[in-house]
């Protein structure tokens, strides 16, 4: 019998895990459960890797923090090195945090200490999109636009001026599939000269949204008219790739696909899988020559910045990824995850689209087909779902409000980088029975 929903909305009912090996996790009562999305997008290796939870413990058995404003480490220097040869080009410059809203509330700093040192103070504001979402501190809660998550906190953010969401399956008003990109660079351009180029600091965006949207890539042309826009206009191109980045995708950059490099970037989950807490807000030479030229250094850091055990994680994670060559593994299942899905969910009318990139991949759930119509929020299929897979074994990652804050259902998958074609037909087929169940209980099969 599938469980109640309302048992996952309370941490108190949850069921209590004791131990994860590779791609699957235990609780108290000995159930098994294959991790479909890597928990929230982070668990890129899976759990307990004896190489990664050796390298923390050698760490740790030397010092676990050198408080990065005394002393530099082997650990963030390695990690640096690692980093800035992911990401190529003139991204060299970071800061490390411990998380993915830390990340970005640094990112946003980094883009307001930039204007001001370049001598545009009265750049202070940002725009961001409707269907985003860049964390839970107050910066990130402002510039995100995700109404279940936002709506107890309005009013107490900077605000952000927010766009369209650029979504290929859902293309604004005037817009088709193929000429959305084009569509939402304009209405970015357009934003900047009704606000006035020069009050605004950066635009901000997913290159492939997460949960907010549902995996949704970045339409066709549009990472590169918003960068062509930014440039022009003086406004700094913030990459959120928290969720996307750090090989999720694919590429280590997620923009890397659509050939472009922002002037600022965050990353956080797949940085080191989950093994520590960490994250980093990275920039350009050219951001950090002008805020070094006038101030010398970095204005954003905290206690735990470059935590040196957190850094050691991060280290043996990367190492792993590149030895085992898991970006290429990452890259070529993504058709392939795309398809066994199709497969397994072939007849289900309440399939709209499933998308996405690498080990990103979505099923978006429609009441109506030829419309796009979702199901209301009432019906709370996506925490249904949730439930259903719980039962069935499976960790995914079903969201609710995809569509316009509140109505749309659907279910990403975010499985390790690592993972057999065992592991990945296994939590396929779960997917869809969960799918399936919920629907056939609803009586919307």
């Amino acid at each position: 019998m599938t469980a109640k929903p309302d048992a996952l909305t309370a941490t108190a009912a949850l069921p209590k895990v004791t131990h994860g090996r590779g791609s699957y996790l235990w609780d108290s009562s000995g159930k098994q459960y294959i991790d479909g999305s890597g928990g929230p997008a982070v668990y890129c290796l899976g759990h307990a890797h004896p190489e990664v939870n050796a390298a923390i413990t050698a760490q740790l058995g030397q010092i676990a923090h050198g408080y990065r404003y005394n002393f530099s480490t082997d650990a963030l220097e390695e990690l640096t090195e690692i980093i800035r040869g992911h990401c190529g080009g003139t991204l060299r410059e970071m800061v490390f945090v411990t998380g993915g809203s830390e990340a970005v509330e640094s990112c946003l700093k980094i883009a307001l200490q930039y204007q001001t040192a370049i001598g545009q103070k009265s750049r202070r504001r940002f725009i961001s999109r409707e269907r985003s979402w860049h964390g839970n501190t107050l910066g990130a809660l402002g510039v995100s636009g995700f109404a279940e998550r936002t709506a107890a906190y309005e009013g107490a953010f900077i605000p952000s001026i927010k766009l369209s969401p650029a979504n290929a399956y859902r293309p604004i008003a005037g817009a088709t599939a193929e000429s959305a990109g084009e569509a939402c660079a304009a209405e970015l351009e357009a934003a900047i000269l009704a606000h006035g180029p020069e009050t605004i600091a950066a635009f901000i965006f997913e290159p492939v949204v997460g949960a907010a949207g549902g995996c949704v890539p970045a339409p066709e042309t549009y990472a590169q008219r918003v960068r062509e826009i930014c440039s022009k206009y003086g406004v700094l191109m913030i990459a959120d790739e928290v969720m996307c980045g750090a090989g999720r995708t694919g590429p280590w950059r997620a923009l890397e696909r659509d050939g472009v490099e922002p002037d600022i970037m965050s990353i956080a989950k797949g940085l080191a899988a989950g093994y520590m807490p960490l994250g980093a807000a990275i920039c350009t030479t050219q951001v950090w020559e002008a805020i070094r030229a006038r101030d010398g250094a970095f204005g954003t850091g905290h206690t735990f910045t470059g935590h040196t055990a957190a850094c050691a994680a991060g280290v043996a994670v990367q190492t792993i990824i590149a030895r085992e060559g898991l970006l290429a593994k990452v890259t070529a299942n993504e058709a392939r995850l795309k398809s066994w899905l199709a497969d397994a969910l072939h007849g289900v009318d309440a399939i709209g689209d499933i998308r996405g990139r690498g080990h990103f991949i979505c099923t978006e759930l429609v009441a109506d087909r030829a419309s796009k119509r979702p199901f209301t929020s009432e019906r709370k299929l996506a925490l249904k779902i949730r439930a259903a897979a719980m039962q069935n074994g499976l960790i995914c990652y079903p969201v609710s409000g995809n569509v316009d804050g509140v109505n749309g259902d659907i279910v990403i998958l975010a499985p390790p980088y690592n993972c057999s074609d065992a592991e990945l037909t296994e939590i396929v087929d779960k997917t869809a029975r969960s799918i399936r169940q919920v629907l056939i209980s609803e009586c919307l099969a």
